[in-house]
C-alpha cells in the first residue's frame, strides 16, 4: 500500500537514501527544504540512488521555526501525510548548549507537534547510545524520571551533539505521550555507506575516522581490546526505518538498527588500513588518558579528534530482540559488512580524500 510521507533531514545523507527506498517503494515524499529550489539537484541525487525523483516535492521551512516555518499553502499540502520522518539534527562536535538545543531539542519538538496536530505517526531517528542504558545512568540521566536530569550538567559531561540528542529524545517521547499521538523511535549505529556503492558523504563519523587513518593521525587504539564502533549500512537503516513505519505493532516502541557482529575497534581499523594499504595501529591507550590528552592546548586539533566522539566508543552488548523479530517479519538481513566496510573505505578514498 502506497502511503504519503513527510521527511525532515531529507537532504542529509540518511535522508537521500531514505527518499530513495521510499519513493522506489512507490511513496510520495515531501521534503522540508530550507532552500526548496534546490529540489531538482536532490531529486538527481535521489535517481542516482535508485529512487523515483517523480514522487518527490518540496516545501520551505525550518525546523528550529515556530511550525517548522510552514506557510498555510504548504502545511495544507503535506496535512495528507500519515507518516512524519524526523531525521534533521545537527550533527557537529563543540556545539554549545545553546545551539544544541535550539536546532535538536527544540527543533524535534517543532516536527513532533507537527506530527501530533495531524495525527501523523512520529518516526524519529535517536540512537544507539539511548540504549546504554549504563552509560545514561554513569552520565546523570534519569531514565525513569528524565525530569529529574540536571541537563546542564550533562551536557558538561558529554558536549552538546550527544546531550542534545539524548534530552530530544526524552522530550519527544513526553510531549508525544501527552498528546497521546504515535511515535516509533529507531536507534541506529554509526552509520556505514551503502553495502553495493559504498556511498557516503563528507561529515560522517566513519568517514571522517576513515580520512583520519589515511593521513595517519591514528596513533594508537582508544579503550581495550573490548571495545568497538557498532555499525549498521545505510541501507539496511533504510529498509528498517521503512518496516517500522508501516507496522502498527510498532506504534510507541523502539527498535535498534545495529549489527551486533561489528568488529572490535582494533579488528575494525585493521581492516580499513588493509584497505587503504596503510599501518594499523597496534597499541592500546585507555580513553581516559585519551580524553586528558585531547583536553590539552592544541592536541585535539592536530589529531583531528573530539574527546565527545569517544564516548561513542564502548564496550556495552545491546538487547537485540526487537530487531531480530522484525528481521524475521519483514525478511530483513544486514548485508556482508566487511564488503560494505570496504566499499565505504574505497568511496571515501576516491571521492572525499581531498
Amino acid at each position: 500500500m502506497d502511503v504519503e510521507c513527510f521527511v525532515a533531514g531529507g537532504t542529509g545523507f540518511v535522508g537521500q537514501h531514505l527518499l530513495a527506498g521510499l519513493t522506489a517503494r512507490g511513496h510520495k515524499a515531501w521534503v522540508l527544504m530550507r532552500r526548496p529550489e534546490a529540489i531538482e539537484q536532490l531529486k538527481e541525487q535521489v535517481h542516482r540512488l535508485g529512487g523515483d525523483p517523480a514522487l518527490i516535492g518540496a516545501v520551505h521551512g525550518d525546523i528550529s521555526q515556530e511550525g517548522l516555518g510552514l506557510h498555510s499553502a504548504d502545511r495544507l499540502r503535506v496535512s495528507s501525510a500519515s507518516i512524519v520522518f524526523n531525521l534533521a539534527a545537527q550533527f557537529s562536535w563543540g556545539l554549545t548548549l545553546e545551539r544544541a538545543r535550539a536546532i535538536n531539542v527544540q527543533g524535534a519538538l517543532n516536527v513532533a507537534r507537527l506530527a501530533a496536530d495531524m495525527r501523523s505517526r512520529l518516526i524519529m531517528v535517536g540512537g544507539f547510545m539511548l540504549q546504554n542504558f549504563e552509560h545514561l545512568a554513569a552520565i546523570g540521566v534519569d531514565s525513569q524520571r528524565p525530569e529529574n536530569t540536571d541537563w546542564p550538567a550533562v551536557y558538561d559531561r558529554v558536549g552538546g551533539y550527544e546531550a542534545s540528542k539524548i534530552e530530544s529524545h526524552f522530550t519527544v517521547i513526553s510531549f508525544m505521550k501527552q498528546r497521546c499521538a504515535d511515535y516509533t523511535i529507531v536507534h541506529p549505529a554509526t552509520v556505514c555507506g551503502h553495502s553495493c556503492s559504498g556511498h557516503i558523504t563528507r561529515g560522517q563519523p566513519l568517514a571522517d575516522l576513515v580520512r583520519n587513518l589515511a593521513q595517519g593521525r591514528f596513533k594508537a587504539i582508544p579503550g581495550s581490546r573490548r571495545h568497538w564502533l557498532p555499525l549498521v549500512s545505510v541501507d539496511y537503516l533504510v529498509d528498517m526505518m521503512i518496516a517500522v513505519a508501516v507496522d502498527h505493532t510498532m506504534v510507541n516502541r523502539e527498535v535498534l538498527a545495529l549489527y551486533e557482529h561489528t568488529p572490535n575497534l582494533q579488528g575494525m581499523l585493521e581492516r580499513i588500513a588493509q584497505v587503504l594499504g596503510v599501518k594499523a595501529p597496534q597499541h592500546h591507550v585507555p580513553i581516559t588518558l585519551l580524553k586528558w590528552l585531547l583536553a590539552l592546548p592544541g592536541v585535539a586539533a592536530r589529531l583531528t579528534l573530539s574527546a565527545e566522539s569517544l564516548n561513542f566508543i564502548q564496550t556495552q552488548r545491546f538487547d537485540m530482540t526487537i530487531s531480530r523479530q522484525l528481521e524475521s517479519k519483514y525478511q530483513l538481513s544486514h548485508p556482508d559488512m566487511s564488503q560494505a566496510l570496504e566499499r565505504t573505505v574505497r568511496y571515501v578514498k576516491s571521492h572525499l580524500s581531498d
